[in-house]
């Protein structure tokens, strides 16, 4: 038997790719993670358009019992959907680990991920530093602020993650914590959201300034630009 670790995109059901969506619907059993993203529609739509039921999946099952999935796995074709790149954070790839050591079949189904679609910005990726998590949490929290100055000093760009975690947190709250931490409220930003969609928002322009109101996904302050890049950034001012 097989676990499919299948990326379903970034913004809604129809985004899964024609392989994953044959993969799901032959499948036992289907997870979906809701821990470390979320996606522009509901398990729901997903449901009507793949033709199958989905238990969805958080933190606790993800990582405090990936093993249950895992023995599953040995009995049945269990499918496990990930908005996104199935390989993009340490929680999945805990099951590629895990399901080796338990003879348990790993097969990956890639799919886009906001590392790469944050392209469309303009900015090069090749340019960008280590990515930084906002956590909800985070009044106390010192670590995005001083990651994003590591790579600031190197001239590269950052991209910031924000939390998903019972609600989405809005490039707004990312930027306010940044601006309380020591970012300059002149400094260029560029705000994401609703990416992979056909309509995706994004915005540049002053961090004390910058609001996305669809489906907050990302925020990006760039480092030195190329005149290629500052050439892009002009069309999302």
């Amino acid at each position: 038997m097989t676990l499919y670790l299948v990326g379903i995109g970034l913004n809604d059901e129809k985004d899964i790719s024609v392989k994953g969506l044959e993969i799901v619907r032959k499948a036992d059993k289907i997870y979906l993670d809701v821990y470390t993203s979320k996606m522009n529609c509901s398990t729901k739509d997903l449901e009507k358009f793949y033709g199958k039921k989905i238990v969805e999946a958080g933190r606790e099952m993800l990582e405090n019992k990936s093993n249950l999935i895992i023995d599953e796995a040995k009995k049945k074709e269990v499918a496990l959907l990930i908005i996104g790149s199935p390989t993009a954070a340490t929680t999945h790839s805990n099951f590629i680990i895990e399901g080796k050591k338990n003879n348990v079949d790993v097969k990956v189904v890639e799919n886009a991920s906001v590392f790469s679609a944050v392209g469309i910005t303009g900015l090069f990726l090749y340019k960008f530093g280590q990515t930084v998590s906002i956590p909800h949490d985070n009044k106390n929290l010192s670590s995005p602020y001083e990651k994003f100055r590591e790579n600031d000093k190197l001239g590269l760009h950052t991209l910031f993650l924000l939390d998903v975690d019972k609600k989405l947190m809005t490039v707004k709250e990312a930027l306010d914590y940044l601006i309380k931490s020591g970012l300059d409220k002149n400094r260029k930003v560029v705000g994401c959201g609703a990416l992979g969609s056909d309509e995706p928002e994004i915005k540049c322009g002053k961090a004390s300034e910058v609001k996305i109101n669809e489906f907050p996904q990302c925020l990006v302050i760039p480092g030195e630009l190329h005149f290629k890049e500052e050439e892009a950034l002009e069309i999302y001012k």
